[in-house]
């Protein structure tokens, strides 16, 4: 099992902040001082000195300035360009542009490699804590750029969406019919298998959460997994496979390919 680091923010972010510290009180400048200056609040500088929160080029060139860094703070914005994804999930993405096969059960959003961009907007503007603009415009592109995936006729892909995930709104109305016009127009790709959970079905053995089956080009499987504020990756194989039992459960009990469409079809036609 590889349990996947996210209690700790990026060590760029650590680093620069705590460089950024050193030059402030070596220079005797106050975090009020520099918080005033730099027109941030003071509990937000303290974010970025701990390392919390990535250090905007705005403070590292006020830090630069009335500390008299001569450019050494300013040097680190070259370091410091926004993540493409969660540094939690970081290891599962290198593994899925790699898979040959995935399998996805997702109770509470449309998976992303499904979204539209409206809805790509819609699920990244409820993070908490707020992403600043530049990481929020870098994690739009990153996700969309992952659905290139799909393109690849090798490989395989496999989703079962609970109902509730169908229903739930964002946006206007047309956002939703386009979202669901979009898996409608994923169904119809041959490496594609798109399933529908209906809500009467009851409880079943995805109660326990949301997965991703993969299975990597030497044939090997993996489970990812995410909680509220980390992500798993496991390789144990008594692991995997309790959770491969569970997936086919799952798609047991889910709608067969052709009901789905037809169901997704009649929510279209009832908004």
């Amino acid at each position: 099992m590889t349990t996947l680091e996210n209690s700790q923010p990026p060590v760029q972010w650590r680093y620069c902040g705590n460089q950024t510290k050193r030059w402030r009180t070596r220079a005797g400048v106050s975090r009020e001082e520099l918080a005033a200056e730099a027109g941030y609040a003071y509990d937000t500088v303290k974010m970025m000195e701990q390392g919390r929160r990535r250090p905007t080029p705005r403070l590292l060139q006020v830090a630069d300035e009335m500390c008299d860094a001569q450019g050494l703070l300013v040097a680190a914005l070259g370091y410091l360009q926004p993540e493409k994804f969660a540094s939690y999930s970081q290891e599962y993405m290198s593994y899925e542009a790699e898979a040959v096969a995935l399998s996805f059960y997702q109770p509470h959003y449309v998976p992303g490699l499904l979204q539209t961009e409206e809805y790509v907007r819609a699920a990244l503007a409820s993070h908490l804590p707020p992403l600043d603009g530049e990481t929020f415009e870098e994690r739009v592109n990153a996700r969309l750029e992952r659905q290139n995936l799909l393109g690849i006729q090798t490989r395989s892909f496999s989703f079962v969406i609970e109902e509730a995930v169908l229903r739930c709104r964002f946006g206007d109305g047309a956002a939703c019919h386009r979202q669901l016009h979009r898996l409608l127009e994923a169904a119809e790709q041959r490496n594609v298998t798109l399933q529908v959970m209906p809500r009467d079905r009851g409880l079943h053995p995805g109660h326990l959460g949301p997965f991703v089956v993969l299975e990597t080009p030497e044939h090997e499987h993996l489970v990812y997994a995410e909680s509220q504020a980390d992500g798993v990756l496991y390789a144990d194989s008594e692991r995997v496979n309790v959770v491969m039992r569970r997936r086919d459960m799952i798609a047991g009990e889910a709608l067969c390919p052709g009901d789905s469409v037809r169901f997704i079809t009649r929510l279209l036609e009832e908004r």
